[in-house]
């Protein structure tokens, strides 16, 4: 079953990779993550219809989450203005599983065998490495990025005991991303309905192929975490940085270094050691 589970995280992984990618090629970065947020709450509206909601005690970690993603999708792309992705994302995915890790183990309960340990260590070292040069000469970026890992680090654990407690992971997500998506778009509607209008006229097609992977991406991880301690999904997610490098030269033919190259192979060993715990 454990194989199924971590199968799933990677393909997960492999979704937030992509979206990422679309907000940071996007002209505007705030737009673009609206219209992403805005498809991915049409979606889970239609999809709403269809499944039974989920129970009483979870609604309140349903509400903090949809705050917590709010001030995140915000961050996304304000940190993606200031700064390049391969710097960015590293350093967002990759301070927040470690702190998942701590804090799941004080406030959670959970315990993580020594084996956990090390690979959760190795995930964090690999992608902490592939932006380690660039730290000092972007400085607003690496804040922002530091910032959004605690905000992605305190709605991952809110989400990993929420989504124990619905009974139902599926309508647990869809509630996040309908309360998440309302909000941005209210609030795009009245900093400026013209041109969010306008822009999602124009790139409603991507904003739906984002907002269905944002959307899916964090849906198997919280189903995930269902299955498997929370502290391991979030840090084997966070390998979604491997996808993130392989998109960067694959599709928006970036340069991949000696060091980055080496740094990949770092997470990928730790996942391999993540899959063996």
């Amino acid at each position: 079953m454990l194989v199924t589970v971590y199968g799933v995280v990677l393909f997960a992984a492999a979704l937030h990779a992509t979206w990422n990618a679309i907000v940071k090629s996007g002209s505007d970065k705030i737009l673009i993550t609206a219209v992403i947020t805005a498809a991915a709450a049409l979606i889970a509206a239609l999809i709403l219809l269809f499944v039974p909601p989920p129970a009483a005690p979870s609604w309140g970690f349903i509400g903090a989450s949809a705050v917590l993603q709010v001030v995140y999708y915000n961050l996304v792309a304000q940190t993606y203005r200031v700064a390049e992705m391969n710097l960015a994302y590293p350093l967002m995915r990759g301070t927040a599983p470690l702190l998942v890790a701590v804090i799941s183990t004080v406030g959670l309960g959970e315990h993580l065998s020594t084996t956990a340990w090390v690979g959760i260590g190795t995930i964090c070292l690999g992608i902490l490495l592939m932006a380690r040069r660039r730290v000092s000469s972007h400085r607003a970026g690496v804040g922002l990025a530091l910032l959004n890992a605690l905000v992605i680090a305190t709605y991952t654990l809110v989400d990993g005991a929420g989504v124990r407690m619905s009974g139902a992971p599926l309508a647990y997500t869809l509630w996040i991303f309908l309360l998440t998506g309302a909000v941005m778009t209210a609030w795009m509607l009245w900093r400026n309905a013209h041109a969010f209008v306008s822009f999602f006229r124009v790139q409603w097609l991507v904003g739906l192929v984002g907002g269905a992977g944002t959307l899916a991406s964090y849906g198997l991880a919280l189903w995930a975490m269902t299955l498997a301690p929370v502290a391991v999904i979030a840090a084997l997610r966070e390998t979604s940085i491997i996808f993130a490098a392989l998109i960067s030269v694959l599709v928006l033919k970036e340069r991949m270094s000696r060091g980055r190259i080496a740094a990949v192979c770092v997470m990928a060993i730790g996942a391999m050691i993540l899959r063996l715990a």
